[in-house]
């Protein structure tokens, strides 16, 4: 997924993906100077997320 899929998905600013996704341990991956993310990895994040 590209930061502009997980920001639609998860309802914040792309901005806010780019900034966040260290602090918040979600998986991602450079390819090049995109960041990409697994759709599995974002549902297990917001899966722990919803049990904190």
């Amino acid at each position: 997924m590209s930061v502009e899929e997980v920001a639609a998905h998860l309802g914040v600013p792309k901005s806010t993906v780019y900034n966040r996704w260290k602090p918040w341990n979600l998986k991602g991956h450079r390819i090049g100077r995109r960041v990409m993310f697994r759709e599995r990895d974002v549902e297990t994040w917001i899966d722990r997320q919803a049990i904190h």
